[in-house]
């Protein structure tokens, strides 16, 4: 016993010098390995003697000197005491020691990190979703990967229902959808190891028909083709039929229905006056019947002005315009006044009245033709709104189609802002209203081009005589003060 001791006391008393211990030539690393690829640990040591050099994970061993313990046919030894692992995968991750077996051990430690490429493991309902409009669906896209992927939205060949081109998010909400939403949606994983990976959502809407009108009014005419528009939109596409008032249409000789997609077509060749009046476009599916109304009318289209917005003139002011019609023009009405200035509203807030403007200049020269309106122009002034309204017949010879009108106001204010609609009308009656046109008045009159003036004729009393009954004959409901009015009219252009 006391043999022993002493060889134990001798044993602790042994003195190491610091300059024969084995040194390691590498230091502790990180290595980033993809997944399936192989990895080696450096363990480099200098003066290693007869010191036992190990490699361990945990409290597992895997190598003693050169020789390997692990049962995994994946690691071995290389070069030495370099540890491989091939094919490496995520079961590998995790910290790795070479140890030197020395009274003290020394050691270094390598952290291996398996870097393994996105994986979409999951999508909304496999990818095919159905809504009914007005409800809200959630999209998902589950991801793995080392490192964790980010998820972006896209929508192939549109942008998402908030405007981006792209969003990043694990999810997408879409509240209360509607057909416009409907599309196929994109989910893309990347977490910059190998490539990103896409999967889609096909989103179906459904929803009652929808219909649009391409013009809810067709101007035709007689003898001409006319086509009646209708955008339906709706999931399995809606039946459609046509309808006039209350009875359901079939196809003619004239009378023809064309469907290419959305677009439904019902065209009228060679209109009759007959032909005239309201059609109905009506869808319908599963979910629901929708109807739109298309009016058929030989009535002109609303008028559009042409004439510079500033005159030439302080006192009078051109103003020209086109109509579209397929029948003749019969004649106008022109309707102006004075817009009202800020500065010069009454004490109640409201715009002054106009002036009332005499009548014996005014409204009685056709620029366009040369010729005097002699009474035809009737002019009325709405007290309530300072309307001027001025009938004017048309132009005689005017083909079908664009038909244009223009006329000399008189009796304007200078540098003002004046309003001017029209309204035309042929034989199926009166255009819809125009547009409002404003123009201005100069503050001084141009020195050219010269303005308008009233072509002088000396009548003699045949001319005189002719004329009133050529007058009388245009007129339908004359009386004779109308041609005492119209004689003095005719006498004032002759002095």
């Amino acid at each position: 016993m006391l043999c022993m001791q002493q060889k134990s006391s001798q044993t602790s008393q042994i003195k190491i010098n610091p300059a024969d211990l084995p040194t390691f030539l590498t230091s502790s690393q990180v290595y980033k390995v993809t997944e399936k690829d192989d990895v080696i640990l450096p363990c480099e040591v200098s003066n290693p003697g007869h010191y036992v050099l190990a490699w361990k994970r945990g409290i597992a061993v895997l190598s003693a000197g050169n020789v390997k313990v692990s049962p995994d046919p994946r690691i071995s030894l290389v070069n030495g005491y370099n540890l491989e692992i091939k094919d490496a995968g995520p079961q590998d991750a995790g910290d790795y020691v070479c140890q030197i077996g020395t009274l003290e051990p020394r050691e270094i430690t390598h952290t291996v990190e398996i870097l393994v490429p996105p994986r979409i493991h999951y999508v909304t309902s496999n990818g095919r979703v159905e809504v009914k409009k007005g409800t809200s669906v959630r999209l998902e896209c589950k991801a793995s990967g080392n490192p964790v992927p980010k998820v972006t939205w896209s929508r192939r060949n549109n942008l998402l229902p908030g405007g981006e081109q792209t969003l990043v998010a694990p999810q997408l909400n879409l509240e209360r959808v509607d057909r416009h939403q409907a599309g196929i949606y994109q989910c893309t994983a990347s977490n910059g190891v190998g490539e990103d990976v896409t999967q889609q959502i096909v989103l179906h809407v459904l929803y009652p028909p929808e219909i649009s009108v391409e013009r809810a009014i067709v101007h035709s005419g007689e003898g001409y083709e006319a086509q009646l528009v209708c955008i339906v939109h709706g999931e399995s596409q809606p039946e459609v039929l046509w309808y006039r008032d209350t009875m359901q249409l079939d196809t003619t000789e004239r009378r023809i229905m064309e469907s290419r997609g959305s677009r439904h077509t019902l065209v009228i060749r060679k209109v009759h006056r007959s032909d005239f009046g309201n059609y109905t476009c009506v869808a319908d599916n599963q979910l629901g019947k929708t109807r739109k109304s298309v009016q058929l009318t030989g009535k002109p289209n609303p008028a559009k002005f042409s004439s510079a917005s500033r005159g030439q003139w302080r006192d009078s002011y051109n103003i020209t315009w086109a109509v579209e019609s397929l029948s003749p023009i019969e004649e106008f009405k022109l309707l102006y006044r004075r817009l009202p200035e800020v500065s010069g509203n009454g004490e109640d807030g409201h715009p002054r009245p106009l002036q009332h403007q005499s009548s014996k200049k005014e409204n009685r020269t056709f620029a366009s033709t040369g010729y005097y309106n002699m009474g035809y122009g009737r002019q009325y002034i709405d007290r309530r709104s300072d309307w001027r309204d001025v009938i004017l017949p048309a132009m005689p010879i005017q083909a079908p189609g664009l038909q244009t009108m223009s006329y000399v106001i008189r009796a304007l204010e200078p540098s003002q802002v004046y309003e001017a609609k029209v309204q035309s009308r042929n034989k199926y009656g009166w255009s819809p209203i125009s547009e409002a046109f404003t123009f201005q008045t100069t503050d001084s009159d141009l020195a050219f081009p010269d303005r308008p003036q009233t072509p002088r004729h000396i009548y003699n009393d045949n001319e005189v005589r002719d004329l009133g009954i050529r007058i009388f004959s245009s007129s339908t409901n004359w009386k004779p003060l109308s041609f005492l009015l119209i004689s003095c009219t005719i006498l004032e252009t002759l002095t």
